[in-house]
């Protein structure tokens, strides 16, 4: 397995639609940064988020999640994550990953350095949708994540043949999301 240059990825990108929409640059001015890097593609979060609130007094449960645990906001601009908490998010990109790739998707440095933390699991191969992002506050204070702009990186890594079962044949829960995704069994 080996990491893959700029040049795959907008080959992968163009001629597979790997990635919708696909930026060809990486886009800087005004902005934290996003599109495509030295060895990997940068992503945006998108404009709806799912801020963790405990207004129900719900329990956090993996099994039988309740979705009054968040509240819905759609922004042209930002969102602040309450303090020690967490929101949910979908990114711009859409991705449709080769049956001989897998991803890991790593936070941008930009927050890391504000203590803000996301989580992604990898796009395995075959694997295809929007991506749900996790965003954790760890500060004790409000922090702000702007909409549309870079969140997190993601490095593909092709294998030197495909994998003998996919995301796709397993019939995966998480397969084709349209939209943020809570937890499912």
């Amino acid at each position: 397995m080996s990491i893959k240059q700029d040049s795959w990825i907008r080959r992968m990108a163009l001629e597979h639609r790997m990635i919708e929409p696909f930026v060809d640059a990486q886009v800087r001015e005004g902005v934290i940064s996003y599109g495509v890097s030295s060895y990997g593609y940068d992503i945006r979060v998108g404009n709806h988020f799912k801020v963790f609130t405990n207004v129900h007094n719900t329990v956090v449960d993996p099994k039988r999640f309740d979705p009054r645990s968040f509240v819905d906001i759609i922004t042209e601009d930002f969102i602040v994550v309450p303090p020690n908490s967490f929101a949910l998010a979908q990114t711009v990109e859409y991705f449709r990953i080769p049956r001989n790739v897998l991803t890991i998707c790593v936070g941008k440095s930009t927050y890391a350095r504000c203590g803000i933390i996301v989580n992604v699991t990898p796009f395995e191969p075959e694997w295809e949708g929007f991506v749900t992002l996790e965003i954790s506050n760890t500060t004790p204070l409000p922090a702000r994540v702007y909409a549309n702009e870079g969140i997190a990186q993601v490095l593909f890594f092709e294998a030197d043949e495909v994998c003998a079962v996919s995301y796709a044949d397993k019939k995966g829960k998480y397969q084709k999301q349209t939209a943020i995704t809570l937890p499912r069994l």
